[in-house]
């Protein structure tokens, strides 16, 4: 059965009380009753030890570990790896940033956030707790191979969970480029989903490769990365890359993007 905006279970880990009666206000104005509040990351853990929440609304700066912590603690135990998690943060250091988009953040809200970017938050968050098949006109979505290249283990682990719920089951790792060219070189793919910045060989020499010297050269490319910088994202492009994708990785976006490269 789907859940609802007012099905939702919240967790809201926040130190301050005035931050978490800010939050909690914004949540029951959409609705949204059944929340929780902890004061520290470990509160946290052993409130979920006892039931996982629908979704965990967490500040960056806990006084006992940060937000980023909490994450990969949580993505790091089998039982609660796919636990939605929303950071809510003013932090704008894009080294902190991208090590939580990494870990398979549903969303990153600033502080103060407003209530369009709570209510995009949610909308997230119930497609990736109300996962919908892709829909393929002339193919058989068990048939569908895909070639998943990124160097974090917990990025591949969040994306490949993502596809999983689409009905895409048929997914093979690489962790950067160079491992990704040796694959491509033995298999057949129907889509490549990869970062872009990898070690060794990145996403965008990965997908000027795949197009100038791979029997593949028509295969879909899907670039999924947290880079902002425009310059690089147009030489990416240029690489012939199919489609651009940003980390946080937004399910129903993909579910859309695979649809149409496919059909």
């Amino acid at each position: 059965m789907d859940i609802n905006l007012n099905d939702l279970n919240v967790l809201i880990v926040e130190p301050s009380k005035t931050q978490q009666r800010i939050i909690e206000r914004e949540l029951n104005s959409l609705s949204i009753d059944k929340i929780d509040a902890v004061h520290t990351a470990q509160e946290a853990l052993n409130y979920i030890s006892t039931g996982a929440p629908d979704l965990i609304l967490s500040a960056y700066y806990l006084s006992d570990m940060t937000g980023n912590e909490l994450l990969h603690t949580l993505r790091e135990d089998a039982t609660n790896q796919g636990t939605c998690f929303v950071l809510v943060s003013s932090v704008t250091d894009i080294r902190q940033l991208d090590a939580i988009r990494q870990a398979g953040v549903v969303a990153i809200l600033p502080k103060p956030f407003s209530a369009k970017d709570l209510s995009l938050a949610l909308k997230t968050t119930l497609s990736h707790l109300n996962p919908e098949d892709i829909a393929l006109e002339n193919t058989d979505i068990d048939d569908l191979k895909i070639l998943l290249v990124d160097d974090s283990k917990l990025a591949r682990k969040h994306i490949r969970r993502t596809l999983t719920s689409m009905g895409l089951e048929n997914v093979i790792e690489a962790e950067n480029g160079r491992e990704a060219v040796g694959i491509l070189n033995s298999e057949l793919f129907d889509l490549i989903v990869t970062d872009y910045n990898m070690p060794e060989m990145d996403g965008r020499e990965l997908s000027a490769y795949i197009r100038e010297q791979s029997d593949q050269a028509s295969v879909p490319i899907i670039m999924v990365t947290s880079e902002q910088n425009d310059s690089r994202l147009a030489a990416v492009q240029q690489a012939g890359v199919s489609a651009i994708c940003d980390k946080p990785f937004e399910p129903e976006n993909v579910r859309q993007l695979i649809q149409q490269l496919i059909n």
